[in-house]
């Protein structure tokens, strides 16, 4: 594989966990706040219910963080897939922060880390020719 099949593949693995992690955000605000709904509404002492109440907070809570860390994740396989210049830089960040989802997440971070710190990945985003054939003969050998 060429550095540009790497990076755009790469890319497309940023722009899919993104999406899943969309769609873990939405799972768990649906989750938590129902169940927090569920204890306010059915609750008959207010003890229960304030423990509803803490449940609907941590909800929206949670799917914000894992929200914010969707878009990273979008926005940095986004240009990893543009091959913009800041790239490398934002599938370094995005690969570091993916390690920590153990098991897809560590495989990705760990291959976003291994391109993106290779030598390929760094003559691909310094405008190097690596990956991309042997140059054509010149012209005087005809």
């Amino acid at each position: 594989m060429t550095a540009r099949d790497h990076n755009k593949l790469l890319g497309i693995f940023f722009l899919i966990n993104g999406g899943l992690s969309v769609f873990g955000a939405v799972l768990a605000a649906v989750i938590y706040v129902g169940m927090g709904t569920f204890m306010f509404t059915s609750a008959p002492k207010a003890d229960a219910q304030f423990v509803g109440g803490i449940f609907m907070v941590v909800g929206v809570i949670v799917a914000v963080i894992i929200g914010i860390f969707s878009i990273f994740y979008l926005f940095a396989g986004w240009k990893i897939y543009k091959e913009a210049p800041s790239g490398r830089t934002l599938g370094i960040v995005a690969s570091i922060l993916c390690v920590m989802n153990f098991p897809l997440g560590t495989a990705l971070g760990i291959y976003g880390l291994w391109f993106l710190f290779g030598d390929m990945g760094k003559a691909f985003y310094e405008g190097g020719a690596f990956g991309q054939g042997p140059p054509p003969p010149p012209n005087s050998w005809q």
